[in-house]
């Protein structure tokens, strides 16, 4: 099959498809137990994201178990900040920790190590192999404010302060920091279409705790420079924003203004608005809350529906508004898909 011929791929490209096509932000994760099997098998997570035929398996894992129509390469965004040099660990039931950037001089230290991330591009050639040939691959990064706010605060936080603190009172050395990212970002993106991937995704999963006078400079422009340095070089590669929890305004001035070919919203944008506002400049891909997908049933039927209602339209792509939860039943996954395939068409 060409790849202009998959769904994920057409639908990126501006057409209505009914049904859409269907992946899941989080598909290969903890709520499979083939891959916490996998999991079993590596001593940290970055040593599972690093080894290429654990990382091929457990991207295959949701494919062969619900044939979605695109698989996102298994990684993870903090292996930018790996390949700059900067220390990132995960730590069982804390998540990420990394070694807080402090000031400037911090930042000068970081530099690319090229070869580091060579195993995510070998799983993505060996993915690329290996699967279906209707299925789509997908590959990703991190955008740069989201990246920063890990690597300034050196994990997570619940408003990530230091690093809104640094862009406001040494907005010379921050955006020195997001410049070095938005490089290495649009490098990562470019490495992984040589490597197979068909379709890109930015997850830029903090942009809501940017001060609003603030979001052009610190999402939208970056945004805009890596999108317009990969589609320099891969022109026809669709590539989808998600700026998780900007509410709708913001939304709309990123699907407007960035570049992107589809933007991701969150579970709080209503689809009939999303379709009137957003589907105008982009694909629209999104938005059943996770929640709805873990309660199963008619909770999950009435999101569905309603998503397809609202959405189906125009250009879209069937997902979730996050991440799957861990506490996701695996059956609910396939009667989401059934609902979705099914629904969009009876």
């Amino acid at each position: 099959m060409l790849a202009s011929e998959k769904l994920l791929l057409r639908a990126l490209r501006g057409e209505t498809l009914v049904p859409p096509p269907i992946w899941l932000m989080r598909q290969a994760g903890r709520y499979l137990p083939e891959y916490r099997e996998v999991r079993k098998r590596t001593g940290n997570f970055l040593e599972l994201c690093y080894t290429p035929e654990l990382a091929v398996e457990v991207t295959l894992q949701p494919i062969r178990r619900y044939g979605f129509d695109a698989a996102i390469i298994f990684s993870d965004i903090l292996v930018v900040p790996d390949a700059l040099g900067q220390g990132v660990a995960f730590h069982e039931g804390k998540g990420p920790v990394l070694e807080a950037l402090q000031n400037a001089g911090d930042v000068k230290k970081l530099v690319w190590q090229e070869g580091k991330l060579d195993p995510v591009y070998d799983a993505l050639r060996s993915v690329r192999r290996d699967l279906p040939e209707e299925t789509a691959l997908i590959g990703f990064a991190g955008a740069p404010w989201t990246l920063a706010a890990y690597m300034i605060e050196g994990g997570g936080s619940k408003d990530f302060a230091k690093a809104t603190h640094w862009a406001s009172a040494a907005p010379e050395s921050f955006a020195e920091l997001i410049r070095l990212l938005t490089e290495s970002i649009a490098h990562h993106l470019i490495r992984q279409i040589e490597a197979g991937a068909e379709a890109l995704q930015i997850f830029d999963s903090w942009a809501g705790k940017i001060p609003a006078s603030q979001f052009e400079r610190i999402c939208l422009e970056p945004t805009r420079a890596i999108v317009e340095a990969v589609h320099k070089k891969f022109p026809d590669v669709p590539i989808l924003g998600f700026p998780r929890g900007v509410g709708l305004s913001r939304y709309e001035s990123y699907a407007e203004k960035s570049g992107v070919d589809g933007i991701s919203i969150d579970a709080s944008i209503s689809p009939k608005l999303a379709a009137a506002k957003l589907q105008p400049h982009v694909c629209v891909q999104g938005n059943l809350d996770p929640k709805a997908l873990i309660a199963g049933g008619a909770a999950m039927g009435a999101g569905v529906a309603e998503i397809l209602q609202g959405l189906g339209g125009g250009p879209f792509v069937f997902n979730l508004g996050h991440g799957v939860d861990l506490k996701t039943p695996p059956d609910h996954v396939a009667e989401l898909v059934a609902l979705v395939r099914e629904g969009a068409t009876g």
